[in-house]
């Protein structure tokens, strides 16, 4: 008999199955639950994009393309960076089409740091950096974001993590599971921390095009002296409604990009040619219904923000992406304990803030990538658990 955890990577063994999953599984065995877990927009993906894509596959058009990507969907990539944020790239040499935000997050860590170097990594965040910096041989250095500082990482405490071995900065903004943006005058705050070093940085930026208020999201490569220091990370799946399609992007400096598109190369050859097709026409002609969609998820969080501070779940008003973060410490609950018990007295499924980091203990995350009428329901449940336990 062979005995299997002497075969495993112990390095793999260590690392927690992600938290989300956990109850997202619960709850697909269950009837009856309002799922506000996963982070998936309940939009389908626009007709024109779909049409692109059906039409590739009937003109035949299922072979490899290069594998940083089609010159086409390069060259829309790098204007559409140009024509929402300010950024000027190459679509040569400094742009990659990846499978998804996640393969380009993955690659990135894995081109950037040696073993011992040091990431930080302000929490709670997207559960998938401290996993993949771990699986490098890197040592993962955490920083708890507050509530009080608007979940934003602050100049003061990235300054005080800064040791000789830092080697990557990850920041995770807007925000999964927060909702936090960085805006401007915070991101000068942090560059003038780095000015000093060669400390470089993943800016992962899936959430740049759902951001609410009067402020536009402004990208950490946008400030003075930053764009050649950071990779920055987006992709189809939130903005787009195209999760499914797994298609995403890097852009950043000719030598890292040349790095990342090795490892890209070898592990992967190249992203979906179906879904690079349809992406040339979503940067094309859809800015429209990406701000249609924006403009629903607004009306959902401003409702979802006031009905969780009706039933006395303290909750931070969000910026950014498509959460909501709630504090349930009233509660007497851990995250955990809360969930589970929500999940099995009432049917709805919410993640702990726990999944996202040790300092998201106290907290739940919500999603509001759903239907008013989805969101109403759950919120009916939820105040029906709130009242039971008093």
């Amino acid at each position: 008999m062979i005995n299997y955890e002497n075969i495993l990577s112990g390095k793999v063994k260590t690392i927690k199955p992600s938290g989300i999953r956990k109850f997202f599984d619960i709850a697909a065995e269950m009837d009856d639950v309002i799922s506000l877990s996963v982070g998936e927009p309940d939009f389908k993906t626009p007709w024109e994009i779909r049409e692109a894509g059906i039409r590739s596959l009937e003109k035949g058009k299922t072979w490899y393309t290069a594998n940083a990507g089609l010159t086409e969907l390069k060259e829309e990539i790098c204007s559409y960076l140009k024509r929402h944020f300010n950024l000027t790239y190459q679509p040569k040499g400094e742009t990659l089409v990846t499978v998804g935000g996640s393969e380009g997050i993955d690659i990135c860590i894995r081109a950037l740091v040696n073993p011992g170097e040091e990431v930080i990594v302000p929490e709670p965040c997207y559960v998938s950096y401290a996993p993949i910096a771990e699986l490098t041989g890197a040592v993962v250095v955490p920083i708890a974001t507050k509530a009080e500082n608007g979940f934003r990482l602050t100049a003061e405490e990235l300054k005080a993590a800064i040791t000789p071995k830092t080697k990557l900065l990850i920041l995770p903004f807007p925000n999964n599971p927060t909702g936090a943006v960085m805006r401007r005058e915070h991101l000068e705050a942090i560059a003038d921390v780095l000015r000093s070093t060669d400390i470089m940085v993943l800016s992962d930026e899936i959430y740049a095009e759902l951001t609410y208020g009067d402020n536009r999201h402004v990208s950490f490569a946008e400030i003075d002296g930053m764009w050649e220091r950071t990779i920055l990370i987006n992709g189809f799946s939130k903005a787009y409604a195209m999760t499914g399609w797994r298609l995403g992007y890097a852009c950043g400096p000719e030598p890292i990009i040349k790095q990342m598109t090795k490892i890209h190369q070898f592990a992967i050859m190249c992203a979906p040619t179906t879904s690079q097709y349809a992406a040339i026409v979503a940067l094309k002609n859809c800015d429209e219904q990406i701000a249609n969609m924006q403009n629903q998820y607004d009306m959902r969080r401003r409702l979802l923000v006031s009905e969780m501070n009706k039933l006395g779940l303290t909750c931070f008003e969000p910026e950014g992406a498509f959460y909501v973060f709630p504090c349930i410490k009233s509660t007497g609950m851990t995250s955990d304990e809360f969930c589970e018990k929500l999940l099995r007295t009432k049917k709805v499924a919410v993640i702990p803030g726990t999944a996202f980091g040790d300092s998201g203990e106290g907290f739940v995350r919500i999603s509001y990538s759903y239907s008013i009428n989805h969101l109403m329901e759950a919120v009916k449940r939820i105040e029906a658990f709130i009242g039971e336990l008093k």
